[in-house]
């Protein structure tokens, strides 16, 4: 039961986001290389380092610096735009899904430990 109190749905919706978002950055990569005649070690190092960087963050959410290094990497996606004009459309919806996640999971883990709490004063009224 501790187990299930200690699971964050946060940390798992805010993960899920940044793993779709590395697949989208990451074919970026191509996208840089031929539509915006990007050099190509310049996209590879913008598209798979962006995407690498939020596959490494989505593992590191237990800490909560992980959790603004997640809005930075939301700024680089928004801001991708101005070499790939679609991705102010794409980026904008990752960070708006992002932000989504990290306020309805900070949300859900207060009503929950409220729920808690209340469940373990009703099973263990204080004397």
């Amino acid at each position: 039961m501790s187990n299930e109190r200690e699971r964050s749905p946060r940390r798992g919706m805010c993960a899920a986001i940044l793993c779709l978002e590395a697949i989208a950055l990451g074919l970026t990569t191509p996208v840089l290389v031929t539509v915006a005649d990007v050099g190509l070690g310049t996209s590879l190092v913008v598209g798979l380092g962006l995407a690498v960087l939020c596959l490494l963050l989505a593992g590191m959410l237990r800490k909560e610096w992980a959790y603004a290094a997640g809005w930075l990497v939301q700024v680089a996606a928004v801001g991708l735009g101005f070499v790939i004009p679609l991705m102010f459309v794409l980026g904008g919806i990752f960070a708006l899904l992002w932000g989504t996640a990290d306020f309805l999971g900070r949300k859900i883990e207060r009503e929950r430990a409220a729920a808690y709490a209340a469940f373990d004063q009703m099973v263990d009224p204080p004397a």
